[in-house]
């Protein structure tokens, strides 16, 4: 069975949960394309990392979610997040130069979540609706809304589970 992210539930905001997220390892790489295409694009080296192609030439299990996020309209970030064992000590230095380990702290997100198959629009609009239930819910938004998906490409659309989310802190 696949690993998820560990995080912890906080509360229930109506239609988000505010979640409290410990420190963790990730692979990241930044791609050219539109968005849709991005998750794709990006998803190749970084299974090529956890499939050994790192300097450790080590094997690392899938972890769920895979994570995107949009710097500009035409680049991307798409995020695998490493097993909750591996830190700074024991993640395996990237073999391709199009990969990146990022350590990410401790913080603070709001989810939403929805189901269906994978569109800049839907995202867009679930992005749309997180933020206005952030702000009054008295958050203060953080950064970028990204994108996690949950589930291969082949699963049908109506079974898939995806997240938008954004980093927040409490006001005052």
């Amino acid at each position: 069975m696949t690993q998820n992210q560990p995080y912890r539930l906080l509360k229930r905001h109506g239609e988000f949960e505010l979640r409290d997220y410990p420190a963790g390892m990730q692979i990241e790489t930044e791609v050219s394309g539109d968005f849709i295409n991005a998750g794709s694009i990006g998803f190749r080296p970084l299974v090529n990392f956890i499939s050994g192609n790192n300097r450790a030439r080590q094997a690392i299990a899938m972890t769920a979610p895979v994570i995107q996020e949009s710097v500009n309209t035409s680049r991307h970030k798409v995020r695998f997040v490493m097993p909750e064992e591996m830190d700074e000590s024991n993640t395996p230095s990237p073999a391709d130069s199009k990969v990146t380990v990022v350590r990410v702290p401790a913080h603070l997100a709001a989810a939403r979540k929805f189901g269906g198959s994978w569109n800049k629009e839907k995202f867009e609009r679930e992005g749309t609706k997180l933020l206005e239930e952030v702000t009054q819910a008295g958050l203060i938004p953080q950064g970028n809304l990204y994108w996690s998906r949950f589930d291969p490409p082949w699963k049908p659309g109506f079974l898939k589970h995806n997240e938008v989310l954004i980093r927040v802190k409490k006001a005052g």
